[in-house]
């Protein structure tokens, strides 16, 4: 009577696979480092750009910030990225979706949700 019970019992189900974390990203990005000033409803922050997008930025600074923050900050752009004669001022707003600490400094990656050329 076992052997019958073995035969029909189902096989164990097999774990499920591992899916790697993916990031997916919409937007080339430039590795710019520009000082930038953060306006957050905590003060304004000092920090530097490392890499920016249509769509994101990522900063380095001297503390963190809270994921879902909003932030406000100009971006002085190189003509020479943007293609035009003269640097372009951008008036951005954004949020902070990510910070973490990498050895001595905060990482914050933040959208682009608006932004605005400033007139020259």
């Amino acid at each position: 009577m076992n052997a019958l019970n073995t035969a029909n019992s189902t096989p164990p189900a097999s774990p499920a696979p591992v899916v790697a974390r993916q990031e997916v990203r919409c937007a080339v990005r430039f590795p710019l480092a520009l000082p930038v000033v953060l306006l957050t409803s905590s003060g304004d922050i000092a920090a530097l750009s490392r890499n920016v997008s249509a769509s994101g930025v990522l900063f380095e600074l001297d503390r963190a910030l809270s994921t879902g923050q909003d932030i406000q900050f100009s971006l002085r752009m190189p003509g020479q990225v943007l293609g035009t004669l003269n640097d372009v001022l951008v008036h951005c707003l954004g949020r902070v979706v990510r910070c973490s600490l990498s050895q001595t400094q905060y990482l914050a990656a933040a959208t682009i949700d608006e932004y605005q050329f400033a007139e020259q």
